[in-house]
């Protein structure tokens, strides 16, 4: 079975190859912004490219700043569109003469034609299944990615980056790797809080599950004006049981209780570096994309391989692949969010001034500490960030 694979898998890579290969040049060569505007933050610039006269994106300084700020803004685990498109606004900053928008921003936190696209950006695509035409050592922290969201690709292609094509372009990225996957991480993620809908009755909302039917728990009140946590499953038709009986407020103040006692753990990082890059990731980023090309090195050999040949090839690959999957999750598990001292300053003072603090401010701190609460008058759960 795994021989039909490789070969199968073999077949399915050329053919990719073929077809990126001719979108990469239809594409890139002969101008893949150019039927339209370049990216907010670049300018275009004559030039001529495997002798082709064309166009190519160069930074155009005045919008840099605004996009470079964009993007500082949003990979700060806390700030939300809202809270960029406030500040802009306050500024009297408009972007191509009109206020900044959340479109907008999607839009433009998602593109990788900004990012100085280095080892780090070339596995978290290679861990999203994108296709990449350049290899890993072409990943020098320089260049700008174009990101090819072919017909092939199922789903959501804003979210979805699985049988996608990237590929480095000519021009220079101004967005450090670091930041832009901080922001692309978080957009992935960012499904907590449904737009378009204000949360009133509690800062939890949004964070807290039913722990029997993993459905949203919801803020009610009864005739006497007290809030109850509600099963909203239940609420439309009765298919769960209930997580049984939670005043709000009370639910309020243990939750509020517990984030005290994990920030308690956390204060002692104060005063560290602002950015910690931990050299074992990056030494095992390295091991896994020579490890990838090791594989892709294989795959090239099957093609009219000899009997004896694809035996040693195939044992090789399952020893390869099982080294892949040992150093993915190695770098999972030491890539765990860690906070900023500064983050956790901004998180500790909150929790300390809690009386004082203003509702969403709240909710800034819960959506900083943490992922999802299950809950049910028996047992609660709480999935922390940190």
């Amino acid at each position: 079975m795994l021989n039909i694979c490789i070969v199968f898998a073999q077949l399915e890579r050329e053919t990719i190859q073929k077809r990126v290969t001719d979108a990469y040049y239809s594409r890139c060569l002969k101008g893949f912004h150019m039927s339209g505007p370049a990216p907010y933050g670049f300018g275009l610039t004559p030039t001529i490219l495997h002798g082709i006269s064309t166009k190519m994106l160069i930074e155009d300084p005045e919008t840099k700043q605004y996009a470079l700020l964009m993007f500082t803004m949003y990979s700060e685990p806390m700030t939300s569109f809202g809270d960029i498109i406030r500040h802009f606004k306050a500024a009297g900053i408009k972007i191509y003469g009109k206020d900044l928008t959340r479109a907008f921003l999607s839009q433009l936190l998602r593109n990788p034609a900004h990012v100085m696209a280095d080892l780090e950006v070339y596995e978290f695509f290679k861990s999203q299944g994108t296709y990449i035409v350049n290899e890993a050592a072409d990943f020098e922290g320089g260049n700008g990615c174009y990101l090819y969201q072919g017909r092939d690709v199922a789903g959501n292609k804003n979210s979805q980056l699985r049988d996608q094509i990237l590929v480095l372009a000519p021009h220079k990225g101004f967005v450090p790797s670091s930041i832009w996957l901080k922001c692309r991480k978080k957009l992935m993620n960012n499904t907590t809080f449904q737009s378009g809908r204000k949360a009133r009755n509690t800062w939890m909302a949004g964070k807290v599950k039913c722990g029997r039917c993993g459905y949203a728990l919801m803020s009610v009140g009864n005739s006497t004006g007290t809030q109850y946590l509600r099963c909203s499953k239940r609420a439309d038709n009765k298919s769960c049981e209930g997580c049984g009986k939670l005043k709000t407020h009370d639910f309020e103040s243990f939750i509020f209780g517990e984030m005290a006692k994990k920030m308690g753990q956390f204060e002692s990082l104060i005063g560290g570096n602002e950015d910690r890059i931990d050299p074992r990731i990056t030494a095992l980023q390295i091991e896994l994309a020579q490890v990838d090309e090791e594989i892709e090195k294989l795959l090239d050999t099957l093609s009219g391989a000899n009997p004896l040949l694809l035996s040693y090839a195939n044992s090789k690959i399952e020893t390869l692949d099982t080294k892949r999957q040992n150093l993915v999750k190695e770098i999972a598990d030491l890539s765990a969010e860690v906070m900023s001292p500064r983050q956790i300053r901004e998180l500790s003072n909150h929790i300390h001034n809690w009386e004082n603090i203003s509702f969403e401010d709240r909710r800034k701190v819960i959506d900083g500490l943490i992922t999802q609460i299950k809950a049910t008058s028996e047992y609660v759960q709480i999935e922390w960030k940190i």
